[in-house]
C-alpha cells in the first residue's frame, strides 16, 4: 500500500465519538442506506443527544442493528428520522415514537437530489433545482481501504458517491464484513475524499429472514414464468414470488438472460450458477448482473466478495428510465399491495399508514415498457388474510382514504395474480375492470361488478370469465 495513503488513514483514524464532534445543532446528516447504516457512530451520535437540537438523520430501508438516535430519542426531541424507503423496523418506529417520517423519492433520481442541492439558509446560494439541503455530514460503512487508497461501498452503492461529495463532512465506517464488490460506477472512495476514518465494531449484516413461497406466489411466478424468453433482461422485486421465480427460471432452458436490476436477491445467483443467466446479450456491459444494492442471506453476500460476474452501480446509472429504455427486452417485475378497478396499483401504504415505498418501481415500469421488446409486470395475491382471519380482496373498487397511488393507471402495463395475467395498457375504463375482476378471486368477483357498475365503468356486455 502506497506509503502516503497509510499515513493520510492514520492521519485522518478518529474514534467515533471524535469524529461525531464534527455535528452541530441544526444539521443534516446522511446515513447510508441498507447495510450501509452507520453503527458505531450512530450510537456515538446518539450519545450526544443532550447537547444537540433540531438533528435531522436520512436513511433508506432501514435494517437492524436499531439505530440509536431514534431508540435514545423516542419522543424526537432532538433527531427527527427520515426514510426514503420504510422497512418493517421504520414501520416500528413510527407507531411508536415520535419524529420519524417518510421521505418520498423516486430512487433513480436521487443522484440528481445530491447535485443540486443547496444550502437554504444561505443568502448568496442560487435556488436549488430540487430544494434539497446540502448534508452538513454522510456516514457510511465501508469495507477496509484497499491498497489504492480505496473504501468500497459493498452491498450499498445507491447514491453513496455523490451523497459523499455534496456533504461538508465524509465519514466512512469500516466493517471487515462487507464484501468488496467489483463496479460498475462509483463503487469506492478514496482515502483522500474522507473527512474521517472510523474503525467500527464490524457488526454482523442484516440477512433477509428466508420466506417459504406459498402455492399462491408458485403460481404467480408461473404465469410471469409463461412470458419469459431466450436473452431477455431481467428486474426482480423484493419477496417470496421473485425468489422462487429465479429457481423456477433456473430449473428451465431458457438461454442467455441477463440481469439489471435495482436490487440484487438470491435469486440472481441461483440464475447465474444454473447458467440460464449468462447477460451475453445485453447491450450495456455483457457479461455482467448490473445492480445498486443488495439484500439477502450469506451465501449471496458471500458469492458477491470479488466476484466479476456482477457489477455494483449507482442507481443513477441502474433506475434512470432514459438509461432502462436502451436495453433491448427488459423484463420488470415487481409487487404491489392493491390495485384498484382503474388499474391505479398502491404499492406502498395501508391507508395512512405507510408500509413500504415507492423505491424504482416506477423508474422500471417506465423504463421497461419502453424498452424494445420489453414490459413490466405487477404482481400481487389476489387476497389478504388480516390478523384477524378475516379475507379481503387484493384488487379493490378504490383505495381508503389516505393510501397511495404509486402508480397511475397510464402506466401499468401488466397485472399478475394467481388467476391469471392481463393487459392494461390503452385499455378504457370498462375493459379494465372487467380484465382486474376476471384476475381476482372468485369470492369477491361479484361484488366487484356491482361496485363497478355503480361506478358506471361497467357495461352490461361485460364477461367474466
Amino acid at each position: 500500500m502506497n506509503r502516503d495513503f497509510q499515513q493520510m488513514y492514520k492521519d485522518k483514524l478518529r474514534t467515533a465519538e471524535e469524529a461525531m464532534k464534527v455535528v452541530k445543532p441544526g444539521a443534516w446528516i446522511d446515513y447510508a442506506m441498507f447495510n450501509g447504516k452507520p453503527v458505531a457512530c450512530d450510537a456515538a451520535l446518539a450519545a450526544r443527544k443532550d447537547e444537540l437540537k433540531n438533528i435531522n438523520v436520512m436513511g433508506a430501508v432501514t435494517v437492524p442493528p436499531l439505530p440509536e438516535v431514534v431508540m435514545k430519542d423516542p419522543m424526537g426531541e432532538v433527531f427527527t428520522y427520515n426514510d426514503q424507503h420504510f422497512s418493517a423496523l421504520t414501520r416500528i418506529f413510527q407507531e411508536r415514537c415520535g419524529n420519524v417520517f417518510y421521505q418520498p423519492t423516486l430512487y433513480g433520481e436521487s443522484e440528481m437530489y445530491m447535485k443540486f442541492a443547496t444550502y437554504e439558509e444561505d443568502p448568496g446560494a442560487k435556488k436549488s433545482k430540487i430544494g434539497t439541503n446540502l448534508r452538513d455530514v454522510f456516514i457510511a460503512q465501508t469495507t477496509p481501504m484497499d491498497e489504492n487508497g480505496y473504501f468500497n461501498w459493498g452491498l450499498h452503492n445507491s447514491c453513496c458517491y455523490w451523497q459523499a461529495l455534496t456533504a461538508k463532512n465524509r465519514i466512512v465506517e469500516v466493517n471487515n464484513n462487507i464484501p468488496y464488490c467489483y463496479g460498475g460506477n462509483q463503487e469506492r472512495i478514496h482515502i483522500s475524499q474522507v473527512t474521517y476514518v472510523v474503525e467500527g465494531e464490524n457488526p454482523p449484516l442484516y440477512e433477509l429472514a428466508k420466506i417459504e413461497p406459498s402455492d399462491t406466489d408458485a403460481k404467480i411466478a408461473a404465469n410471469v414464468l409463461d412470458f419469459l424468453e431466450d436473452g431477455q433482461c431481467i428486474q426482480l422485486g423484493i419477496g417470496a414470488m421473485p425468489n422462487i421465480l429465479g429457481k423456477m427460471i433456473s430449473e428451465t432452458d431458457l438461454k442467455d438472460l441477463s440481469g439489471w436490476t435495482e436490487m440484487l436477491v438470491d435469486a440472481y445467483m441461483h440464475m447465474w450458477e444454473s447458467g440460464r443467466m449468462t447477460g451475453l446479450k445485453k447491450v450495456f456491459d455483457p457479461g455482467k448482473i448490473n445492480y445498486t444494492f443488495a439484500l439477502g442471506g450469506k451465501e449471496l453476500y458471500d458469492w458477491m466478495d470479488r466476484n466479476p460476474a456482477i457489477a455494483s452501480c449507482s442507481v443513477g446509472y441502474v433506475n434512470h428510465p432514459t438509461q432502462l429504455c436502451q436495453i433491448d427486452n427488459l423484463i420488470s417485475i415487481n409487487q404491489a399491495l392493491q390495485v384498484d378497478l382503474y388499474g391505479q396499483v398502491n404499492a406502498e401504504s395501508s391507508g395512512f399508514k405507510q408500509v413500504s415505498g415507492n423505491g424504482g418501481m416506477s423508474d422500471f415500469v417506465l423504463g421497461s415498457f419502453w424498452s424494445k421488446g420489453g414490459r413490466s409486470f405487477i404482481c400481487l395475491p389476489s387476497t389478504h388474510t388480516k390478523k384477524d382471519g378475516t379475507v379481503i380482496s387484493r384488487i379493490v373498487p378504490n383505495f381508503e382514504p389516505g393510501s397511495i397511488t404509486t402508480l397511475s393507471r397510464q402506466m401499468v402495463n401488466h397485472v399478475v395474480t394467481e388467476y391469471g395475467v392481463i393487459s392494461m395498457k390503452t385499455c378504457p375504463t370498462w375493459y379494465r375492470a372487467e380484465k382486474l375482476i376476471s384476475i381476482a378471486h372468485p369470492d369477491f368477483r361479484d361484488d366487484l361488478i356491482k361496485a363497478a357498475e355503480e361506478r358506471k365503468i361497467w357495461r352490461r356486455t361485460n364477461k367474466i370469465e
